[in-house]
């Protein structure tokens, strides 16, 4: 994508570098490309009550933003909304005098502006208002360009919309350069909504309200942690819901979505809602009880927590008692890597079809290979390898091996030159293009380890004996101290759920991610202070498979009261 992009930029020679790769952006064709994704009526519905913009009020005395307006999913529902107030409580001014002003709308690709523009033209006719006052209205109210860098001096009463989900390696890098000068919020691999929310928190007035529905990745992952910062400092978050398994959208989304409501007030309690159905009625009340002034009724829809946002820290959105248990454990114990654990990542080749093959079938050098151990090779709980190898093309020190070095390795590689070649980091540095993108260590093969799979509905944790390295779906964990199998047991029981479900975003299907970021969060006691006989349980359970067994002992271990039982048991 990135280089179709270039190329479309020499279309443009007599722009400035920033200017052409908007222009690229604007004159793109498909619909995954500029990261549309079409939102369902009834969720935009339910998105305009929470954010206040009800045609019960004088709407056209406020001032609304659409940021990425595409097909007008957000736009045309609030314009109704806005045309129905306006004429149920003004009946001397002219459209253009009293409407002119009250909404902005941007969006950047070309086809769908015009498009969008023509039928806000028709909407407005059909409103009754004539032809060439809505063509001015139109013209006022929409603008074509990209959001985050347009002039938008005005302060907004309110901000809705889906903002585009694009990921960085998607956009020129020239322009990427010029979003990062320009947004604070642009961290590590920050996806193209990070900035969008950003500036659109920035341009909100006191007392507005912003209303998106989009991944809630960043509220939870490394790379979301300046704009929750932002967001503790400067606003409110004052309604989650977590749309998990929901049809929000027309169209499925591997990543799960949420519904925020964050105002530029005074922080304060966060409401919460879990799941709703997608129903206009249900949705409607729902939105009645989210910003009613009376607090929710215990063990209802809609649920209170104070302190969702702290700093940069990941949003907890868990029950009180949940979030009460995972704080008191991170008071009382050290993280897993406090303890002399090591939490890591297997390969990743970026050319697995040409680095990856049956280990006996690879023809190369005996010492330019090792046994690889995949996620399929421990479905079952236990490691059932299938025989596949990877190929190290790394020396003891570090760098590459010299390929005249090793015949066969070099006869290997240079038979799959072609593919291996177009990877990104070996256009980046053409002279190392045999690199895999990860380095690959021997001596972790020789390591006993703990592997855990990213996506998993439940902590699937396998003991390796240590003749095997992990590929890249695979997170590993080491220890110094630990016996394996004993932290084995820790992880399978209800902890290592408790931390993950805490901190991380949930996949289609209810699937959690157990990635590194949320292992390294598990709290463990040191093993010098675990007693002897809850080591043996700890380590006996493990060797069984015993799950039950498993949380027994970690019920023990860390000293749980009845009430926390109950919590770990019930989850969030």
């Amino acid at each position: 994508m990135t280089v179709h992009l270039q190329l479309r930029q020499s279309s443009f020679p007599d722009l400035c570098p920033v200017t052409a790769a908007v222009e690229a952006l604007a004159n793109a064709g498909g619909v995954e490309e500029r990261g549309a994704i079409y939102t369902r009526r009834e969720v935009v519905d339910f998105i305009l009550d929470l954010t206040g913009y009800r045609s019960d009020r004088p709407l056209h005395e406020l001032t609304l933003l659409e940021p990425s307006f595409g097909d007008g999913d957000f736009l045309f529902p609030a314009i109704d909304r806005l045309l129905h107030a306006w004429k149920a409580s003004d009946k001397t001014s002219q459209p253009l005098e009293a409407l002119g002003d009250c909404l902005r709308a941007v969006e950047l690709h070309r086809d769908t502006f015009n498009r969008t523009h023509a039928a806000l033209i028709a909407r407005l006719t059909g409103a009754g208002i004539a032809a060439r006052t809505a063509a001015a209205i139109a013209d006022r109210w929409l603008l074509h360009g990209d959001f985050l860098l347009a002039d938008l001096p005005e302060a907004f009463d309110v901000v809705i919309g889906n903002p585009p989900y694009v990921r960085q390696e998607m956009i020129p890098g020239v322009l990427l350069a010029e979003y990062r000068s320009r947004y604070t919020t642009i961290f590590d691999r920050a996806d193209l909504y990070i900035p969008f929310i950003e500036r659109s928190l920035r341009l909100l007035r006191k007392g507005g309200a912003l209303g998106f529905i989009c991944a809630d990745r960043w509220m939870k992952n490394r790379y979301g942690g300046p704009l929750r910062a932002l967001v503790a400092k400067e606003f409110h978050l004052k309604v989650h819901v977590d749309m998990t398994d929901t049809p929000a959208f027309h169209s499925d989304v591997i990543a799960y979505p949420a519904i925020t409501i964050i105002t530029r007030e005074r922080p304060g309690v966060t409401r919460l809602a879990y799941r709703p159905e997608i129903d206009s009625g249900v949705l409607s009340e729902l939105a009645t009880r989210l910003v009613s002034t009376h607090r929710p009724n215990g063990g209802g829809a809609v649920r209170e927590l104070a302190g969702v946002t702290a700093g940069s820290e990941p949003w907890v959105l868990a029950s009180s008692d949940h979030l009460a248990l995972v704080r008191r454990l991170e008071r009382n114990f050290p993280t897993i890597e406090e303890v002399g654990c090591k939490v890591g990542i297997g390969v990743a080749t970026g050319a697995d079809q040409a680095f990856i093959g049956l280990f006996d079938a690879l023809d190369v050098e005996d010492d330019r290979k090792q046994p690889l151990v995949m996620t399929r090779d421990i479905l079952n709980g236990t490691v059932e390898w299938r025989g596949f190898g990877v190929i190290n093309p790394f020396a003891e020190d570090g760098g590459l091996v010299d390929l005249d070095d090793y015949p066969r390795l070099k006869r290997y590689l240079e038979a799959r030159k072609d593919e291996i070649t177009r990877r990104h980091c070996a256009q980046k540095t053409p002279a190392n293009w045999y690199r895999t993108i990860d380095r690959i260590t021997p001596s972790l093969t020789k390591r006993p380890k703990l592997l855990v799979p990213d996506i998993k509905g439940e902590a699937h944790i396998v003991f390796e004996e240590g003749l095997l390295y992990p590929h890249h779906n695979l997170y590993f964990i080491t220890a110094d101290e630990w016996d394996l199998r004993a932290l084995q047991a820790v992880l399978l029981s209800g902890i290592a759920r408790l931390f993950v479900e805490t901190y991380s975003t949930r996949m289609r299907g209810g699937f959690l991610r157990f990635q590194a970021q949320y292992l390294r969060r598990i709290r463990v006691p040191k093993w010098s202070d675990v007693a002897a006989t809850l080591r043996r349980e700890l380590i006996s359970a493990a060797k069984e498979q015993d799950l039950p067994a498993c949380n027994r002992a970690a019920l023990k271990l860390y000293d749980l009261s009845e009430a926390e039982k109950t919590a770990l048991g019930r989850g969030s």
